[in-house]
C-alpha cells in the first residue's frame, strides 16, 4: 500500500471519468478553466491564446510515443527551462515518472479503436508539502497560430510533457507560478526526493583527490537508489547565458546525469589509457543539442581509441541525442553547481532513514508562547522560534537537513511574495535536555543554513555522537507560516519536536520535590589521567550524575589528556544535591576508576572556566588523585533561563 493521497480540489479521476463517458463529452475542468486566469497573472499576452485538445493539434496523438526518455522537449515560447531540465531529469528513473504519471497505459492512453472510451481526462500526482496530491486535469492546452506555447516534445504527437505542466500549474495556481522555480524545487514536487547542492568550485574537487573519490561514491550511491542528479555551469550575467564554453558545453544551462559507472580496465584497455579503473558520468542535454567535446567525446581520441565491442563490454554506451560521457576529473573541473535528489522513500534505506515534521511560525505576546523570533542576529527574540531535537548515535554519520516554507504563490494575485528569507540555526546540546533552549551559554554553534528567499534551504553535515537542535527561522521575527522540516540519515535519529519550558508540575513530582535548580554543566578535558604503567592502555570516558540520572561520555581512545566538550543539564531539588563527575577508564573486563569531582553548582557560583584536580570517592575533601579536569557550570533558580 501506498503513501496517503490526497485529492486536489476534491475531485475524484475515476467519477468524473465515468460520468463523461456516460454523458458521451470531453471533460472541461470547472475548476482550472481554459481561460486568461489559468496563464498569468496581469501580464500581457504575446497573441491570441486558442486552447485545443491533442487530437485538434496533430493525428494520433500519444502521451507517451516509445520510451519516455527517447525524445528531446522544447521549451516554448512562454515556457520555463527549469520545467524541461526536471522533466528530463524525472524521465532517467521509471520509478519516479510512473508514480508522477500513474496507470499511464491503462487509463491514459488514446486509442483510436475505443475513441468512445476517451475522455480527455488526465492526473497526475506531486509531492506537495509532504503529501502526495493528485491533480486532475482536462486536455485542452494552450497554442498560440496552432502551436503549443508551453514545453512541448520533439516528437509531435506526444503530449505528457505539456499535460503534466499543466496539471503542476494548476497546482500552484497559474502557468506563471512556475516563474521563479529553480530544477531542483520541480524535481523534488514531481519526485518526493530530498534535494542537496553542491558547491563543486568550494569543494575543491579538483585539487582534494581524496573528496573528489568521496563524492563519486556519494553521487554512485544516490543514483544506484534511485536518485536524480543534475549540474550546471554558472553563468555570471544573463548575457553569458546559454554562452558555449571552450569544450562545448552550455553555461547557464542545466544538465542531467544519466549513467554513473566505475569501470575496471582489461590489461590490453590499461596499457592503452596508463590506468586501471576509469571514473565516468554519462550527461544528457535535455534539449539536445551543444554536448561535450572534451576528452571521451564522440570526437575524441580516447573514444576513437575503443572498439564498438569495447564501448558495449564497458557500458560506455548511449541511448539518444544529446548524451555524453565524461571522466569525473573534466565534470569536476567544468561544472559548478551540482544539485543531488536523494530517493530518500527507497525501502533500502529502512523505513527510519527520513523523518519530517510539519511546523510554524507563530506569534504572541507571551514570550514563552511567541513561536516567532527571527533569525540568529536577534538574540533576545531568536530562540522563542520552534525548536527540534534529534539524536546522532554515532560520529561521523552525515546527516542533510532540509526546510522547506508553505509555497506562498498561490496568494501573489493578492500582493504577497513568493517566499520569505528563511534558514535554520543547529546546536549541540546536552546529552539528557529534555526542554527548549532559553539562552546559549554553553552550546556548541554546530551548522548554520544559507538565509535566502527561496523555497527550500538545507545543510549537510558530517555530525558527531550527541543532541542537537535545530532552530528553524524566518529572518525578521513576527511573521507566520507553516514550514517543512526534513531530516536524512542512514541511521535513525529519533526527530522531535521540544515544547516544554521547564518540567511538568505534576502529584509525583510535588511529592518527591519540584526542582528549584536548574544546572548546565559542560566538561572541557581531563587531563594528566593516571597511567600504572608506561605501556598502559588509557580509555577514558567520564559520568555525571545527579542523584539518580547521569549522563556518559563516549570513550575517547588510548590518551592521559581526552577532550571531552560533554555537556549535561540537570533539574534540581535542591543545591544539596551534588553534581559528581567521574573520570573511567573503559577495559575489556572491568573499569577503572580514576577519579572524581563532587560540585555544589550554587546559582552563585562563578560561571567562568574552572580546573580541579580529581578525587577519590567521597566527597569535595576526599584524597586527591593524579589528574584534572576542565569544565564551566552554570546554575540558576529561574527554570527557564538556560
Amino acid at each position: 500500500m501506498g503513501p496517503p493521497l490526497k485529492l486536489f480540489k476534491n475531485q475524484k479521476y475515476q467519477e468524473l471519468k465515468r460520468e463523461c463517458i456516460k454523458d458521451g463529452r470531453l471533460f472541461c475542468d470547472p475548476t482550472f478553466l481554459p481561460e486568461n486566469d489559468s496563464l498569468f497573472y496581469n501580464r500581457l499576452l504575446p497573441g491570441k491564446v486558442v486552447w485545443k485538445r491533442p487530437q485538434d493539434i496533430c493525428d494520433d496523438p500519444r502521451l507517451i510515443v516509445g520510451n519516455i526518455s527517447n525524445h528531446q522537449l522544447i521549451q516554448g515560447r512562454l515556457g520555463h527551462k527549469p520545467m524541461v531540465s526536471a522533466f528530463s531529469c524525472l524521465a532517467v528513473q521509471e520509478s519516479h515518472w510512473t508514480k508522477t504519471i500513474p496507470n499511464h497505459k491503462e487509463q491514459q492512453e488514446w486509442d483510436p479503436r475505443k475513441l468512445d472510451k476517451y475522455a480527455g481526462i488526465f492526473r497526475f500526482r506531486f509531492w506537495h508539502f509532504g503529501e502526495w496530491t493528485e491533480v486532475v486535469i482536462d486536455d485542452l492546452l494552450p497554442t498560440i497560430n496552432g502551436d503549443l506555447v508551453f514545453s512541448f516534445s520533439t516528437s509531435m504527437n506526444e503530449f505528457w510533457n505539456a499535460l503534466l505542466e499543466k496539471a503542476y500549474a494548476k497546482l500552484l495556481g497559474c502557468y506563471e507560478a512556475l516563474d521563479g522555480l529553480t530544477t531542483t524545487d520541480i524535481i523534488v514536487d514531481f519526485t518526493g526526493t530530498l534535494a542537496e547542492t553542491v558547491d563543486m568550485q568550494k569543494g575543491r574537487y579538483t585539487e582534494l583527490v581524496e573528496e573528489k573519490y568521496k563524492l563519486f561514491g556519494e553521487l554512485y550511491k544516490t543514483f544506484t537508489k534511485g536518485g536524480l542528479i543534475c549540474c550546471s555551469i554558472e553563468s555570471p550575467n544573463q548575457e553569458e547565458q546559454e554562452v558555449e564554453t571552450d569544450w562545448g558545453l552550455l553555461k547557464g544551462h542545466t544538465y542531467t546525469m544519466t549513467d554513473i559507472r566505475k569501470i575496471r580496465l582489461g590489461e590490453r584497455l590499461v596499457e592503452v589509457f596508463s590506468t586501471e579503473k576509469l571514473y565516468m558520468v554519462r550527461l544528457r542535454n535535455p534539449l539536445g543539442r551543444q554536448e561535450w567535446s572534451g576528452p571521451w567525446s564522440e570526437i575524441s581520441e580516447e573514444w576513437q581509441q575503443l572498439t564498438v565491442a569495447d564501448r558495449k563490454n564497458l557500458g560506455l554506451v548511449m541511448s539518444d541525442d544529446g548524451e555524453f560521457w565524461m571522466s569525473l576529473e573534466d565534470f569536476c573541473r567544468n561544472f559548478h553547481e551540482l544539485n543531488v535528489c536523494r530517493n530518500v522513500n527507497n525501502p533500502i534505506f529502512g523505513r527510519k532513514a527520513l523523518e519530517s515534521v510539519v511546523g510554524c511560525w507563530t506569534v504572541d505576546d507571551d514570550p514563552l508562547m511567541n513561536r516567532s523570533g527571527g533569525c540568529y542576529n536577534n538574540r533576545d527574540t531568536f530562540l522563542q522560534n520552534p525548536q527540534y531535537i534529534f539524536t546522532v548515535p554515532e560520529d561521523g554519520h552525515k546527516v542533510i537537513m532540509s526546510l522547506q516554507q508553505k509555497d506562498l504563490r498561490t496568494y501573489r494575485r493578492m500582493g504577497r511574495p513568493d517566499n520569505y528569507i528563511i534558514g535554520f540555526e543547529l546546536f549541540k546540546v546536552e546529552m539528557n535536555r529534555k526542554f527548549r533552549l532559553h539562552h546559549l551559554y554553553i552550546q556548541e554553534r554546530a551548522g548554520t543554513s544559507t538565509y535566502i528567499d527561496t523555497r527550500t534551504v538545507f545543510l549537510s553535515k558530517y555530525l558527531k555522537k550527541g543532541n542537537y537542535v535545530l532552530v528553524p527561522t524566518m529572518f525578521q521575527h513576527g511573521r507566520t507560516s507553516e514550514f517543512l522540516l526534513r531530516i536524512f540519515s542512514e541511521v535513525p535519529v529519533q526527530l522531535r519536536e521540544l515544547t516544554l519550558d521547564m518540567p511538568k508540575m505534576s502529584c509525583w513530582n510535588l511529592a518527591r520535590g519540584y526542582p528549584k535548580v536548574v544546572t548546565q554543566i559542560t566538561v572541557h578535558s581531563a587531563e594528566g589521567l593516571e597511567k600504572k604503567y608506561a605501556n598502559e592502555t588509557v580509555n577514558p570516558y567520564l559520568i555525571i550524575k545527579c542523584g539518580k540520572e547521569e549522563v556518559r561520555s563516549p570513550v575517547q581512545k588510548n590518551t592521559v589528556h581526552a577532550i571531552f566538550d560533554t555537556q549535561a543539564i540537570f533539574y534540581r531539588r535542591t543545591t544539596d544535591i551534588p553534581i559528581i563527575v567521574q573520570v573511567w577508564n573503559s577495559r575489556k573486563f572491568c573499569d577503572q576508576f580514576l577519579g572524581q569531582v563532587t560540585l555544589d553548582a550554587d546559582p552563585s557560583d562563578c560561571r567562568d572556566l574552572k580546573s580541579l584536580y580529581l578525587r577519590k570517592k567521597g566527597g569535595p575533601t576526599a584524597k586527591v588523585k593524579q589528574g584534572h579536569i576542565s569544565f564551566k557550570v552554570i546554575s540558576s533558580d529561574d527554570l527557564t533561563e538556560l
